[in-house]
């Protein structure tokens, strides 16, 4: 082993996702476990923050099926690397990493080597398939964690991990067109952060979501308006981008777009959708085209861009003890931009 320390613990927290069922019923538990051992490429991350995603919700409620029985949950993890085994490409002891949604793929089916790793048949995924960050300690393959830069407050760039990275894509995969006209349905966290990278590319941004709070938020940023969620926009949209997880909505966005348009589901689950109307909702050559995980091509571009951006990341703290009340909260719509999980501090 590399970089070993002695100021490692030997346990440590952990939330478990226990029985998958409605925040209501609990699904979350507080168990103390083992900190374990990094293997062959992996390293050992000590969690100063995690963030919390609607994909750790639908994992806890049960919507997504269960991978791993007991599984910790989180996917936006920012801390620093304690221990590492070989070979841990070139990461060693107190370098700050970042560990995302995707945790390791195959390498070697033809989407992994066409750069469409996202699709990867055995792609595994942090906080499903591997346990995450809802802990203190959590293990993470070294070629899929992502170097920090160090005069980012950690609970800011937690978000950019997984909320950001999506957003992202999400962009890609609507062909949002220069100083194009974009909606965005849900305005969560990974939205907020959308929406400011889409602004800064000259797009004009229309928000519709159900939360007040949220559409304030979305003016502050700059968005040319903010409506409620099954609202029309101001204007035809040359794209759209569905985060918040309501089927119903995907035909009212359709509706909103232009002739030519793209609408992108960012989500991982969406409820069901009705039943479109040829005619209404995808005549004129507008499409209907879904987002699924990342590449670590996008992350690594996505975090160059924003580090040259620096979003505002509109964040609510918690205390790493409170994460069954950071994800009702997000369950209840009380979380307004991002959730983030914060080890050794507590909310001022």
């Amino acid at each position: 082993m590399a970089g070993r320390t002695q100021e490692t613990a030997t346990q440590t927290d952990v939330w478990v996702v226990d029985r998958p069922g409605p925040v209501r019923t609990s699904p979350l538990r507080r168990i103390r476990r083992s900190v374990p051992e990094p293997g062959p490429h992996q390293v050992l991350v000590r969690v100063d923050a995690c963030g919390v995603c609607r994909t750790d919700l639908h994992l806890a409620e049960g919507d997504l099926p269960v991978h791993r029985v007991s599984c910790v949950p989180g996917h936006q993890v920012v801390g620093r690397v304690v221990r590492s085994g070989e070979p841990a490409e070139g990461l060693g002891e107190g370098d700050r990493v970042g560990v995302a949604w995707l945790a390791g793929t195959c390498g070697s089916c033809a989407y992994c080597r066409s750069g469409r790793e996202n699709l990867c048949p055995q792609s595994r995924y942090t906080g499903w398939d591997l346990d995450g960050g809802y802990a203190g300690y959590t293990l993470a393959d070294a070629r899929f964690v992502h170097r920090l830069p160090e005069d980012w407050p950690e609970d800011e760039l937690a978000p950019l991990l997984c909320a950001g990275i999506i957003g992202y894509r999400a962009l890609a995969r609507a062909r949002v067109p220069v100083a194009g006209r974009l909606g965005i349905y849900g305005f969560g966290a990974s939205a907020h952060i959308t929406a400011q990278l889409a602004l800064a590319r000259g797009a004009t941004v229309h928000v519709l979501t159900r939360a007040e709070a949220a559409r304030r938020l979305a003016l502050e940023l700059g968005a040319a308006s903010a409506r409620r969620a099954y609202d029309a926009p101001p204007e035809p949209l040359d794209s759209a981008i569905l985060f918040a997880p309501v089927g119903d909505l995907v035909p009212v966005a359709l509706s909103a777009l232009d002739r030519g348009g793209t609408l992108a589901v960012a989500g991982i689950h969406l409820s069901t959708i009705p039943a479109l109307d040829y005619a209404a909702h995808l005549f004129q050559e507008r499409t209907l085209c879904s987002v699924t995980a990342n590449t670590r091509a996008d992350a690594r571009a996505f975090l160059e861009e924003a580090e040259r951006l620096r979003p505002r990341v509109h964040v609510e703290r918690y205390p790493m003890d409170r994460a069954d009340r950071a994800l009702a909260d997000l369950a209840g719509d009380r979380v307004t931009g991002a959730a983030v999980l914060m080890n050794g501090q507590r909310p001022p």
